[in-house]
């Protein structure tokens, strides 16, 4: 049937008002979204996604202060190098934008440092933390300080503690995919070889066991990651010290990662090799980050290992990630596999949450508890 020239127009004019109502409906739902997200509060219904890519960062900063020593001295924090790399890989992916500009869009980004400087209302320097406030999962960090000098000075001084937070905030992101998302063959071997637990990424197909070892791997050609655990008898308080994590783990490597030809095997690169303590699951572990290269041959990358007692069997388990993915990035390689060893629960270990512990920022003091 035709329509006439006027029936036309009346259902064009009808339809704008539809989509007229349609526009002001979905304002109204987004407004109550955002009313409905509070401070920390865990995701809900009403929760917007949070958006953004891995390690990338938004900071809301005046402008001119941006460019001034001051907000230089917040851009060089970000942009450090992440430690135990081959080449220079900065830890964030930096974007900036003037408080004149940060509306509903750029506030559902999933990592936020908002910048206040402001002699009239603070005394002196400190951090403000926030997750959840607009989207989720959300990690927002406010920097306040009476004046610029006093700002740079501060990040500069806590900057291994704004890198924690937002690096912390990223890899429980990650654990909360893998206790959904998890290869669950590797997480049975481990069980039945070491009685521990694991989430890997459900991409780690390739598998081989040796004595006390077990290895998983993607195999890919270009983006190979791997997860190794293996144990040895614990002796004294000299094992958790880095000559003997290096000893130990080039004798596991020699024997289980040889090379294509025969003298060819995974060797610890000990010069670029640094160890610390940390805390994992509320006990202590001893970290390794640094490089490994194959003996005789130019292969090389990245790992990071977790050497930690079991107590009920005397003996010390080790959880390792290593990457092979030449000329190309490792950082988002690395922390994603990293991830992974925070997952790993000992033999008779207690029930606890399998999160990186959050650096705890207090809202009223300038100091890191």
């Amino acid at each position: 049937m035709l329509l006439t020239f006027r029936s036309f127009v009346l259902i064009k004019n009808r339809l704008r008002m539809m989509k007229r109502h349609l526009f002001y409906l979905s304002m109204v739902l987004v407004a109550v979204l955002f009313s409905a997200c509070g401070n920390g509060k865990k995701k809900s219904v009403f929760t917007p996604t949070s958006s953004g890519r891995a390690y990338e960062i938004l900071v809301v900063v005046n402008q001119d202060m941006w460019e001034r020593p001051a907000g230089r001295a917040l851009f060089n924090v970000l942009d450090s190098d992440v430690p135990g790399l081959p080449q220079s890989e900065r830890s964030f992916r930096i974007m900036f934008t003037d408080p004149s500009n940060y509306d509903s869009t750029l506030k559902i980004i999933r990592n936020i440092i908002v910048v206040d400087v402001n002699k009239d209302i603070y005394t002196q320097p400190k951090f403000k933390a926030g997750r959840n406030v607009y989207a989720a999962p959300q990690a927002i960090l406010t920097i306040q300080a009476p004046d610029e000098e006093t700002f740079g000075e501060f990040v500069t001084t806590n900057k291994q503690v704004i890198l924690d937070y937002f690096i912390h905030a990223e890899m429980n992101r990650q654990i909360a995919v893998l206790e959904n998302e998890h290869n669950d063959y590797v997480t049975t071997k481990v069980k039945s070889l070491f009685d521990c637990d694991v989430w890997v990424p459900g991409e780690l197909t390739a598998t081989k066991e040796g004595e006390d070892f077990f290895w998983a791997g993607t195999n890919a050609a270009t983006a190979d990651q791997n997860f190794v655990i293996y144990s040895y008898p614990y002796t004294d308080k000299n094992t958790f010290t880095k000559e003997y994590f290096v000893h130990k783990r080039d004798s596991v490597m020699k024997i289980n990662i040889p090379g294509a030809r025969e003298g060819m095997y995974m060797m610890t690169d000990s010069l670029m090799t640094d160890v610390h303590p940390i805390s994992v699951q509320g006990e202590y572990a001893l970290e390794a980050r640094g490089l490994w290269r194959v003996k005789g041959d130019f292969m090389g990358g990245p790992f990071v290992s977790h050497a930690r007692l079991d107590r009920a069997n005397q003996r010390v388990i080790v959880s390792e990630i290593f990457v092979y993915s030449p000329e190309k990035l490792k950082r988002n390689l690395v922390r994603q596999m990293e991830a992974s060893l925070y997952t790993v629960k000992l033999p008779n270990s207690k029930q606890v949450e399998v999160t990186i512990p959050t650096i705890v920022i207090s809202n009223d003091s300038t100091t890191n508890k």
